[in-house]
């Protein structure tokens, strides 16, 4: 198989795409041939040494998530067949031509999706949905702040709420971005450079505040965020961009507020395939009849990988940055 390999720790220039031998298939896993991979933040930071792949994940081979056809199935697979369009979270190893995926953790693609929109929707739809709706238990009626929200985890969540009849807040760095996340159901676009987020939420809200904020940023919002939310709000946080250090527990007490940190590349075969499924129970339907949309901001060939790399590094993308990669 074709797949690009980090050679050392460091910048975008330390990839090199090269022929690997092919994944070995268990009795309940399928082997697909990949069409398209996508990139995540996580992806930056197994590059750069500081976020290890799991044991028995190729530790030079970044991506999380894949979108192929099935071309060879375990001795023990039933639910899945050669020609089957399938996509997929991983624990790493998308950026290949070929990957093994338990059957379990296997979605089917919706009729009409293109592989690079399949491949754009694993790794970040499953964490929205699972920090929103699973774990902060967001439903109908309630409103949540979205940090990033022009982020690959950002459009997917406030697509989620929207969904949900939710009032949506979200945050993005430009008039652009916010612009964009509004034609996917954002209710009030806040440009943090500009204004001051809990601020506009205790206005937009009668001083009520949000009952959700998804994080991504860590200690540079903690006051800000406890100050937006409502009594016995939730907070999950999916990422420190800005530091992990926080202080002034105050609010939370006062409040009665939850806070809770979620990831899924380190959690057990049975946890993520219990999401997956729910996932497919409850959320893919809604993109199947487009009510919910992957949306992808560039597509790079795998030959191209550091440009892609460095794209993300940037910071303008709004939506995935995808990867083709030719299965053959």
């Amino acid at each position: 198989m074709r797949a690009a390999v980090m050679t050392e720790p460091g910048g975008p220039e330390v990839f090199r795409v090269e022929e690997r031998p092919n994944p070995v298939m268990g009795p309940d896993e399928v082997l697909v041939a990949v069409h398209a991979s996508a990139l995540n933040r996580a992806d930056l930071g197994q590059r750069r040494g500081g976020y290890p792949a799991p044991p028995g994940i190729p530790q030079d081979i970044p991506g999380l998530e894949a979108a192929g056809e099935v071309i060879e199935v375990g001795e023990r697979v039933t639910a899945w067949r050669p020609g089957d369009r399938v996509m997929a979270l991983l624990g790493g190893g998308g950026y290949a031509s070929r990957v093994a995926v338990h059957e379990r953790m296997a979605m089917r693609i919706p009729d009409g999706l293109t592989y690079e929109q399949a491949a754009s929707i694993p790794e970040v739809f499953l964490t929205a949905f699972d920090a929103i709706v699973l774990q902060c238990g967001l439903v109908s009626g309630e409103s949540v702040l979205i940090h990033a929200v022009g982020s690959g985890v950002g459009t997917a969540a406030l697509q989620i709420a929207a969904a949900q009849s939710c009032m949506t807040f979200g945050t993005a760095g430009s008039a652009d971005k916010l612009e964009q996340a509004r034609a996917l159901g954002l209710d009030v676009g806040i440009n943090y450079r500009e204004e001051d987020f809990a601020a506009v939420i205790r206005e937009r809200t009668g001083g009520h505040g949000v009952e959700v904020v998804l994080d991504v940023v860590g200690g540079p919002y903690w006051r800000q965020n406890l100050d937006a939310l409502a009594v016995q709000g939730r907070m999950i946080i999916v990422g420190s961009m800005g530091g992990s250090k926080v202080d002034d527990l105050g609010p939370l007490s006062r409040k009665r507020l939850s806070v809770r940190g979620t990831g899924l590349r380190g959690r057990s075969l049975e946890e993520k395939a219990t999401l997956t499924q729910e996932f497919v129970r409850r959320v893919l339907p809604l993109i199947a009849r487009g009510r919910i949309v992957p949306v992808i901001d560039q597509v790079f060939p795998l030959d191209e990988v550091a440009a892609a790399h460095q794209r993300m590094e940037s910071n303008e993308n709004f939506g995935k940055i995808v990867l083709l990669i030719d299965p053959s």
